[in-house]
C-alpha cells in the first residue's frame, strides 16, 4: 500500500510538470492568480478527471508490481488473498477525495504563478493544441508509465533483495552476540 501512495504521489507530481511548464514566469508585477483563477484552469484543464483517471491507470500497474511482490515474498498467498488487498486498495482509492487534494494544490500554483501566467495557461488550453495535449496527456503518461515498468520492478526487486540482505545479516549478527552473550554467562 505504501508503495501505491508512493507512486500516486510521485505521478501527481510528474503530471503537475507539464501544466506548470506552459506558464511564462513573469516579474511578479502582475496581480495574484485568485482561487478562482486557478479553479478555471483547472475545470478547463479537465483536471478532476484526469486525476481519475491516472489515479485508476497508476493504480492498476502498482497492483501488478505489487503482487509479484508479494508472491516473490509469501508462496503461500492465495489469489483469495490478494483480491482482498485488491478490494481494500480499491476502496482507498474510491474514497479518494479528489476535491480536498485540488483544494490542496490551489495555493501552491497561486505560490508560482500570478494571473497573468494563469490566464496565458487558460488561452493556451483552450486552443485546439491545448485541448490535444489535455486530451492526450492520460494516454502519454499511462505509456510512459508502462515504459518505465520494467525499470521500476528491477529498482523494487533490488531495494527489496538488498532490504533482506541486510534483515538477515542483523539477524544473523543478533544471533550471534546473543551465543557470545550465552556462552559468556555459562562461564
Amino acid at each position: 500500500m505504501k508503495v501505491r501512495a508512493t507512486c500516486f504521489a510521485f505521478l501527481l507530481c510528474l503530471t503537475s510538470m507539464p501544466m506548470l511548464g506552459q506558464a511564462g514566469a513573469t516579474a511578479g508585477a502582475d496581480a495574484p492568480a485568485s482561487s478562482g483563477d486557478i479553479k478555471k484552469m483547472f475545470d478547463l484543464m479537465h483536471i478532476r478527471d484526469q486525476m481519475t483517471l491516472i489515479m485508476q491507470q497508476v493504480s492498476r500497474q502498482v497492483r501488478e508490481m505489487e503482487h509479484e511482490q508479494i508472491k516473490k515474498r509469501d508462496s503461500k498467498v492465495t489469489d483469495e488473498d490478494l483480491a482482498n488487498l485488491d478490494a481494500i486498495s480499491d476502496q482507498v482509492l474510491k474514497e479518494m477525495p479528489i476535491e480536498g487534494l485540488l483544494d490542496d494544490m490551489i495555493p501552491i500554483y497561486q505560490k508560482h504563478l500570478n494571473k497573468a501566467d494563469v490566464d496565458a495557461m487558460v488561452g493556451f488550453y483552450s486552443t485546439p493544441t491545448g485541448q490535444k495535449i489535455l486530451k492526450e496527456m492520460p494516454a502519454m503518461t499511462t505509456e510512459g508509465m508502462q515504459a518505465m515498468q520494467p525499470r521500476l520492478r528491477k529498482m523494487m526487486d533490488d531495494a527489496s533483495a538488498r532490504i533482506d540482505k541486510l534483515v538477515s545479516e542483523q539477524m544473523q549478527e543478533k544471533r550471534h552476540e546473543d551465543a557470545v552473550k550465552s556462552n559468556h554467562v555459562k562461564e
